[in-house]
């Protein structure tokens, strides 16, 4: 791969898979550890056909292009949705992902209905309400709920799923109950969960879910939690095969 033409606030990071790299914007919102792990909670099949929700760099669609059959990837953003598309075309991905520039509020006039087998989001966590919010736009609108909110993603996944199809996302642990409720008023049931933790002595500041369209009630299986650091702050020994691009099956 030769060395991209970078623009101002950007950097080149390797994602340690597949020999593949992503650009960055320092003024934008960069991706972190709940976008990696996200991509590694599915377990895939070779011929699914998959949605990612707000891309913003194209990470997930990046880490998972090799899983699946295809990758469509949609953002909001123009600075984001345009560094996505050349994240693609630096990896050479072209053939495989697709990013479009839109609003997944407005899904219908972007993809056909039941369209997907699979949907993941890293959705906006807080509503508008709680936090702090960012000064820079991009962060904003990536950790607040500014422009979409739990209920616009849980709606946009079930339009684009099929029967039987799958929506992963990660999101907050203080919000389950809204998640579940959310999901079941969509034709939606959770059915594997798994909590991520900063250390083990703490409590869990994310949660990985993956509901089923069309699926009964009850069945949930609950994955024992992910630790992420030891007690001395460095990376157990799973972040550090996920990171590495190792398949994790959670």
């Amino acid at each position: 791969m030769s060395a991209p033409e970078l623009k101002a606030h950007e950097r080149l990071d390797d994602l340690m898979k597949s020999g593949r790299h992503i650009i960055q914007n320092t003024q934008e919102f960069c991706f972190s550890l709940d976008a990696v792990l996200l991509a590694h909670f599915p377990i895939y099949r070779a011929r699914e056909r998959v949605l990612e929700l707000g891309t913003g760099t194209g990470v997930i669609p990046l880490l998972i292009a090799d899983e699946v059959r295809r990758v469509d990837a949609v953002e909001l953003s123009p600075v984001m949705a345009e560094l996505a598309a050349r994240n693609v075309a630096l990896n050479a991905l072209e053939q495989k992902v697709f990013v479009r520039r839109g609003d997944y509020r407005a899904i219908r006039s972007l993809y056909a209905a039941e369209s997907f087998d699979r949907v993941l989001a890293n959705p906006p966590y807080r509503p508008v309400r709680q936090g702090e919010i960012s000064r820079l736009t991009g962060v904003a609108r990536a950790r607040h709920e500014l422009t979409a909110t739990l209920d616009d993603v849980v709606t946009a996944a079930r339009y684009a799923l099929r029967y039987g199809g799958r929506f992963t996302l990660v999101h907050l642990p203080e919000r389950l109950g809204e998640i579940f409720v959310a999901l079941h008023a969509h034709q939606m049931e959770p059915k594997r969960l798994r909590f991520v933790q900063p250390k083990a002595d703490r409590g869990p500041n994310m949660v990985l879910i993956e509901a089923v369209v069309g699926a009964a009630p009850g069945g949930l299986r609950t994955a024992p939690p992910l630790v992420v650091h030891e007690a001395d702050g460095s990376y157990t020994e799973e972040i550090l095969r996920i990171y590495g691009g190792e398949e994790q099956k959670a």
